[in-house]
């Protein structure tokens, strides 16, 4: 039972982040931009690894402009994590004032014309609150959900994600039902962009060979479905999100597994660099390597038992 005293801390936790996600949305990005400061300062681990990856996906820019990528990075991490509580219990019109919907056009007329679609979402920053406000603004749909281990948190991550229409399916599920549902014209919120481990096919991301799932080529023939790029990003000075649709992919899939998923990557590296403070840097996208090559990353620090 959550009501147990064991989850007491959780729920004033819960009572604390929602409580910080009625503030204005200025006063939330100005608190967030703070908090990511110090994440900056504090989260060594972290900033080795979003500092790895920048010079890994950015030979180009210089150290220092890496290393201001980097701390802006930080700052919108502290703003999505606040925005936390936004998401929880946000309503239809404060999520429709906070949003700007760009080139919907492209998901309408797939809609409007009975198209299966799956939206390609990579991980932007603004990825949580970008997808409320496209279930909320545009259609209900349906994502893959992984429980969170705390039961008090993974109740009220699953609610506020279901909020608007949006359908759930577990990740250990059977794919049928997500299929069944994609076929029925709920568009697939799918996020590829994350280590695959030996799950995955390597195919290059920035010039580097990526262990990435080699699913969304086979989601689309399975369900005849259109493939959207879809990104979303925070706005500066708290002004609110943008929810941006790029054009559909042509000619995708187009049977190959391996030319698919290499499409797919280099879509998401296309947007990276147009607005690369709000890509999710700090996550080990390199850790799996292909037989024989080196590790990319320092190892990690063992807790101290």
């Amino acid at each position: 039972m959550l009501s147990h005293p064991r989850y007491w801390l959780s729920w004033v936790a819960v009572g604390m982040i929602q409580g910080l996600g009625r503030l204005p949305f200025p006063v939330i990005w100005a608190l967030g931009t703070l908090l990511g400061r110090l994440g900056y300062r504090f989260a060594s681990a972290r900033r080795l690894v979003g500092r790895r990856n920048l010079e890994l996906c950015l030979p180009d820019a210089s150290a220092t402009e890496r290393e201001r990528i980097l701390r802006a990075h930080f700052g919108w991490l502290g703003v999505a994590a606040l925005s936390q509580g936004v998401r929880w219990g946000i309503s239809r019109a404060r999520i429709a004032r906070l949003t700007r919907v760009r080139n919907r056009e492209f998901i309408d007329a797939c809609i409007a014309e009975g198209r299966p679609v799956i939206l390609l979402a990579p991980h932007f920053i603004a990825l949580e609150l970008g997808g409320a406000a496209f279930t909320a603004l545009v259609h209900p749909g349906v994502h893959m959900y992984q429980k969170v281990r705390n039961p008090v948190m993974d109740w009220r991550v699953r609610r506020a994600r279901c909020q608007f229409g949006s359908i759930p399916v577990e990740r250990q599920d059977d794919l049928r039902g997500l299929i069944r549902e994609i076929r029925k014209g709920a568009p697939f919120i799918y996020l590829p962009d994350q280590d695959a481990g030996r799950r995955g096919i390597f195919v290059p991301f920035c010039g580097l060979s990526a262990a990435t799932v080699p699913m969304l080529g086979r989601f689309a023939a399975m369900t005849d479905a259109v493939v959207i790029p879809t990104f979303a990003r925070f706005l500066p000075w708290g002004r609110g999100l943008e929810v941006i649709f790029d054009p559909p992919l042509e000619d995708f899939p187009s049977g190959d597994p391996q030319k698919d998923t290499a499409r797919m990557n280099a879509v998401i590296e296309a947007r990276l660099h147009s607005m690369p403070e709000q890509y999710f840097w700090v996550h080990r996208r390199f850790k799996t390597r292909p037989p024989g090559e080196p590790p990319i990353y320092p190892p990690k620090r063992r807790r101290r038992k």
